[in-house]
């Protein structure tokens, strides 16, 4: 989870990763699926931050723009 955050890169990563963007409602606003090593997204300019998954992860949730998303702390986790 990345925040703030409107674009991601993949430069020096070996392999493809799944990038979400959200805005501040929790509203996906871009999706990204498997996005190769050396990528740029553009500038998501109503993103609030990003999620970078495993490649696959888009497809097995079946995420897509429009999808509300709700996050919850974890009780006990320390950064």
């Amino acid at each position: 989870m990345l925040e703030p955050c409107r674009s991601v890169h993949t430069c020096f990563m070996r392999f493809p990763i799944d990038v979400v963007f959200y805005n501040d409602e929790g509203e996906v606003v871009a999706v990204f699926p498997a996005l190769t090593p050396f990528r740029f997204t553009p500038l998501i300019k109503s993103a609030r931050g990003a999620l970078e998954l495993p490649a696959g992860t888009v497809a097995k949730t079946g995420t897509r723009v429009g999808d509300l998303l709700r996050f919850e702390e974890i009780q006990g986790y320390k950064e």
